[in-house]
């Protein structure tokens, strides 16, 4: 089958993943999370197949992306355990929906600029949502004001943390392209430090990945698990305590990844 003679729609799963799944999307190091390569990716050729059956475009499918990713944040908003349980459920959907608006391009050929900036949106501002919904959360309800400003506080720093964290990736892609340098091949070799102690750091990482706690998918896991420690020992004592932690270890991280950029041929001509 080629690309003149591709149906409106997929006449099996095989066809469909064959063209919406090809390996150059399965490979990509950095660009897939761990859920998609785990399990969303076998999922989503399903999800894919319906969607194709409706006049929504890709776009339209990451729009929806969006939608779920901010009541990802509004579900954290929910007092007690419940709210976490359905943003855990919120974000895996997030994953699950992101992985199939490509999949759409891909089978329709409408992939664009436009698609990419929307997704960019989805992602930053769901991360960025999530950790002020976690402030909220540890200064508890009802909220008294200026006494819970500090926790607040916290949430709003943690998500300006994480969204310098994330921005670093595009200021590379931006940087390169102001330079006149090719894209990047997404590849080990381009991404590692060329040595020394930045190096060794970044290897030692690997054993303790505190650098990978803050995609919307872990936060909310993070947020489920202090929400059932919760049960036990109290909250919003236990979010305070989750909200704090990860502030600095944020700080942290944002510190390591500029390091490694400056060290890696990423930013090298």
């Amino acid at each position: 089958m080629t690309e003149a003679t591709r149906p409106a729609r997929p006449t099996s799963i095989a066809e469909l993943k064959a063209v919406a799944q090809p390996p150059e999307v399965r490979g990509r190091r950095n660009a897939e999370h761990w859920t998609a390569s785990l399990y969303l990716r076998n999922l989503s050729p399903y999800l894919t197949w319906v969607l194709l059956k409706t006049p929504i475009t890709a776009n339209g499918v990451t729009g929806l992306m969006i939608l779920v990713g901010w009541s990802t944040a509004a579900a954290l908003l929910i007092p007690g355990i419940w709210g976490v349980v359905l943003a855990v459920v919120l974000g895996q959907l997030q994953m699950l929906v992101d992985c199939c608006d490509g999949e759409v391009a891909r089978w329709r050929r409408t992939s664009s600029p436009a698609g990419v900036f929307l997704d960019k949106v989805g992602h930053y501002t769901t991360e960025a949502l999530i950790p002020l919904a976690l402030g909220i959360r540890a200064a508890g309800y009802p909220l008294e004001f200026p006494a819970d400003f500090a926790w607040t506080t916290v949430g709003a720093l943690l998500a300006l943390v994480i969204v310098l964290n994330k921005a670093l990736n595009d200021m590379v892609h931006v940087a390169r392209a102001n330079a006149g340098l090719p894209k990047l091949t997404d590849t080990e070799g381009e991404s590692a430090p060329r040595g020394g102690l930045i190096s060794t750091l970044r290897k030692a990482a690997r054993f303790l990945p505190f650098h990978r706690l803050y995609h919307s998918v872990e936060l909310t896991l993070i947020a489920f698990a202090a929400g059932v420690i919760g049960l036990f020992l109290g909250q919003p004592e236990v979010d305070r305590w989750m909200v704090l932690i990860l502030l600095p270890l944020s700080v942290l991280a944002l510190g390591g990844h500029f390091l490694t950029i400056m060290a890696s041929r990423r930013v090298r001509s």
